[in-house]
């Protein structure tokens, strides 16, 4: 009798272990509280600048007409890295290229960026972020050009959190500097932003953008007005693991002419990447993408 009161307590153990980890199914351990649906996913919206940039890129990443391109990429051991880019236009025989370095003072909290190209432009950038306050960025990007004297700077701003991504930008120049500012909303994969440039010099409103959208993983609708004349909108749709496509529109008041084309990438294999674009005037765009090796 003790032997099987025994096994009826080993199996009411196991019975209980396994209602536990049933009911903890719908928990986050590390959070301590149950996870709602998308648990994980960031709630930070994107910059202005970067709405709608999965359509995009569909239509303007790995295509380069007439042009051949090679991007080397490489890190020391002390941290520091290194990217190259050279490129030859086959219609007109001009090369170019830049060399850029990445460093980091990790006791400071300050990133350094550095570039020069062929056209014998120098630009820096130094940047602060998460220093001063959680999701605070701050950024002063200066350009030289030894042949000619001309300099400029720019100092930008930027503040994210949940819910809400805002940056403000001061343009320097001698005639008076160039306020650009922006600012974007995100609630439940809405998302509505608003830009603007501001012309000190001539106190004028150059810029006037407005932006809606909706992303939810594979899927994203965009929108935008400029200026008021401005209308477009893109669909970005993530098909599978290897396929992506995207479709967007555009037309300007005023005009009966609406411009729109269809675009897909596939990916062949990790290494390897085929994209075509066709719009409305039969211009068909294909591109393939090699990476040699990592970096």
């Amino acid at each position: 009798d003790m032997a099987e009161q025994g096994m009826v307590n080993v199996m009411q153990q196991d019975k209980t272990g396994k209602g536990k980890q049933a009911e903890n199914k719908g928990h986050c351990v590390t959070c301590q509280h149950h996870a709602p649906n998308g648990h994980g996913t960031m709630t930070v919206p994107p910059a202005y600048s970067d709405l709608g940039k999965s359509a995009k890129d569909i239509f303007n990443k790995g295509y380069g007409y007439g042009v051949l391109k090679l991007d080397v990429k490489t890190k020391s051991r002390s941290g520091v890295e290194f990217a190259t880019s050279g490129s030859n236009n086959t219609d007109t025989g001009k090369s170019g290229g830049h060399l850029e370095t990445k460093y980091k003072l990790n006791e400071l909290g300050l990133n350094f960026n550095q570039k020069w190209n062929t056209d014998n432009t120098l630009t820096t950038e130094i940047t602060m972020e998460d220093q001063l306050a959680k999701g605070l960025k701050l950024s002063l990007d200066t350009s030289f050009v030894p042949n000619t004297g001309k300099k400029s700077a720019k100092l930008k701003t930027g503040y994210k959190r949940d819910f809400v991504n805002v940056g403000c930008d001061l343009d320097f120049d001698m005639a008076g500097p160039t306020v650009h500012a922006a600012a974007v909303l995100g609630f439940e994969g809405w998302l509505a932003g608003y830009q603007l440039a501001f012309d000190t010099a001539k106190s004028k409103l150059t810029q006037n953008n407005f932006a809606l959208g909706y992303k939810a993983g594979d899927f994203q609708l965009h929108t935008n007005v400029n200026d008021g004349t401005e209308f477009g909108g893109s669909i970005y749709q993530k098909v599978n693991s290897n396929l992506e496509t995207a479709i967007h529109l555009a037309w300007t008041a005023g005009s009966n002419n609406t411009r729109f084309g269809i675009g897909a990438k596939y990916q062949l294999d990790k290494d390897a990447s085929l994209s075509t674009k066709v719009d409305n005037a039969c211009l068909v765009g294909v591109g393939y993408t090699q990476t040699l090796r990592p970096g």
